[in-house]
C-alpha cells in the first residue's frame, strides 16, 4: 500500500513505459503529482474471465494505487446488457441476465486479486447497474440525452463505420452506448469525486464525451487518459494463441499454457511487453533489452516476461510448476518430478485419442498400433521400424520393443499416457 502523498513520478513512469497514448489536458500530469486522484477503468463483462490483453488496464489500476491514488474498477452490469460498438464490425449478441450475472461474478473475483481494498487509498469495485438500472427512460432523455449532438455521435469512427456498412448497420441500442458510459463518469464523479477515466485508445471518444457531460452539467473539470491498444509488431492483436484467447482464469488457460504463450513472444515485442505488463524497474528492463540484442537465442527477456506475468496472475507456486514442466519437456529434464496435473496442462492442446480401458494390455494397445492409429506414422509397418530404430518414446522413455503394450501402470493419474515420435510429434492416449 502506498503512502499518503502521491508519487510525483507516476505520470512520467507511465510515459516511459509507453502507456500514455492520449490525454485530455496537459494539466493532468501536474494534478497527479500534487493531489490524490480517484480514477476509474471500466471492464466489459463479455466472459466469466478477463483475458491477458485485459491485464494492461488491470496493471494500470495497480500502478495508480501504488502511486498513492484511488482506483475504481467498474464492472458493466448495466452497459454489459447493451454492448460497446467500439471496434466491432457487427452488432453484439445481447447477454441474458443469467449469463451477465455469471460473467460479473467471474470478473469481480479476478479483480479482487489485483487491488487493495483497505487503507487510505482503498480500491472500490462497483457495478454500473446500480445507477443505470434505476434510471427511467424520461430521466435519461432529459438529463443525459439533451447534452449530446446526434451530428457529433454520427461522426465518431465506431458509428460511421457501421453506418457505411449497409449489411450490418448499428442499432439504437448500441448507438446509445456512448451516453451510458458518459453517464457512468458523471455518476462516479458525483458519488466518489472521480476525476479521471482511463482506458484503451479505442475508448477515447467515450471518455471525452464523459468529460464534456460533466463540464456541461456540473461545471467541473475532469480528465481522460488512454493507453495504446496492445498489438504485436505485425499489427495483429495480442492475446490469442492457436487454441484461442489466453484467459486469466486458470481453468480456462492453465498457468503453463500462459507461460508458454509469453515465452514465445517475438523479440520485436518482448521489451515493450515488459514495460506494459510487469513492475520491473528500468534497470532490469534495459538489461533484458541488451540481452535481446546480444544473445536472442537465450530468450532471457521472454523468460523474464513469462515469469513476472504468471507470478502476478497465478502466484509463485503456479510459476514454479510452469517452469518445472517447461524444463522437463523442453530442457531434457526428468518427468518423474511432474504430477499428472502438470502433464495434463502441458498437453491439453496436443492431439489425442481415446482408448477403452478394457483394451489396456491387449495387442490393440501396443505402441506400434497406437502410434499408427494416431497418425504419427502412415502404417503399422513403418511404426515397427520407428520403434525398433529408437524413434518413439512413451512418457519420455524410449521404446525399442515392437511388442511393447500400454498397460495400467503406464498411465498418469490412471487416465492418460504420452507418446512421441521424433522430437516434436506428441500424442496423448486418454483412457476412457
Amino acid at each position: 500500500m502506498s503512502s499518503a502523498s502521491p508519487d510525483p513520478n507516476f505520470f512520467e513512469d507511465l510515459r516511459r513505459r509507453g502507456l500514455v497514448h492520449q490525454s485530455t489536458s496537459p494539466e493532468l500530469a501536474e494534478l497527479l503529482k500534487k493531489e490524490r486522484v480517484t480514477a476509474y477503468i471500466g471492464f466489459d463483462p463479455t466472459s466469466t474471465s478477463l483475458h491477458i490483453g485485459s491485464l494492461l488496464p488491470v496493471t494500470n489500476l495497480m500502478r495508480l494505487q501504488r502511486a498513492g491514488h484511488r482506483p475504481i474498477a467498474v464492472v458493466g452490469g448495466g452497459t454489459g446488457l447493451i454492448g460497446d460498438p467500439s471496434g466491432k464490425a457487427a452488432e453484439r449478441t445481447l447477454l441474458t441476465h443469467e449469463a451477465l450475472g455469471r460473467n460479473l461474478a467471474g470478473l469481480k473475483s479476478q479483480l479482487e486479486r489485483f487491488l487493495e481494498f483497505d487503507g487510505p487509498n482503498a480500491a472500490l469495485m462497483v457495478d454500473n447497474y446500480e445507477w443505470l438500472g434505476s434510471m427511467t427512460m424520461m430521466e435519461f432523455l432529459r438529463d443525459v440525452g439533451k447534452h449530446f449532438s446526434v451530428n457529433g455521435m454520427i461522426a465518431r469512427d465506431a458509428v460511421r463505420d457501421r453506418l457505411e456498412n449497409r449489411d450490418q448497420g448499428i442499432s439504437y441500442t448500441e448507438f446509445s452506448y456512448i451516453l451510458l458510459q458518459s453517464y457512468d463518469f458523471l455518476a462516479l464523479y458525483d458519488r466518489y469525486g472521480c476525476k479521471l477515466q482511463m482506458g484503451g485508445s479505442d475508448q477515447w471518444g467515450n471518455i471525452v464525451s464523459g468529460t464534456d457531460l460533466i463540464r456541461r452539467v456540473r461545471g467541473a473539470e475532469t480528465y481522460g487518459l488512454t493507453q495504446p491498444l496492445v498489438l504485436k509488431s505485425d499489427g495483429t492483436k495480442f492475446g490469442k494463441s492457436e487454441s484461442g484467447n489466453v484467459w486469466l482464469d486458470a481453468g480456462m488457460t492453465s498457468p503453463y499454457a500462459m507461460y508458454q504463450f509469453l515465452l514465445n513472444t517475438d523479440d520485436a515485442d518482448v521489451v515493450r511487453y515488459l514495460k506494459y505488463f510487469t513492475f520491473l524497474d528500468f534497470t532490469e528492463i534495459d538489461a533484458a533489452e541488451a540481452q535481446v540484442a546480444s544473445a536472442p537465442e537465450k530468450r532471457h527477456a521472454q523468460r523474464l516476461l513469462a515469469a513476472e506475468v504468471v507470478k502476478l496472475v497465478h502466484g509463485e507456486d503456479a510459476l514454479r510448476r510452469a517452469e518445472r514442466t517447461t524444463t522437463a519437456l523442453f530442457g531434457g529434464g526428468d518427468w518423474s518430478a511432474l504430477t499428472a496435473e502438470d502433464l495434463e496442462d502441458a498437453f491439453a492442446a496436443s492431439p489425442s485419442s481415446a482408448l477403452p480401458r478394457e483394451k489396456l494390455g491387449t495387442p490393440e494397445a501396443s505402441i506400434v498400433a497406437l502410434i499408427a492409429d494416431a497418425g504419427l506414422v502412415p502404417s503399422r509397418g513403418q511404426a515397427r521400424q520407428q520403434v525398433t530404430g529408437g524413434g518413439v518414446s512413451l512418457n519420455n522413455v524410449p521404446v525399442t520393443d515392437p511388442n511393447r503394450v500400454l498397460g495400467a501402470d503406464d498411465l498418469y493419474g490412471d487416465r492418460f499416457a504420452v507418446l512421441r515420435r521424433g522430437k516434436k510429434s506428441w500424442h496423448v492416449v486418454r483412457v476412457s
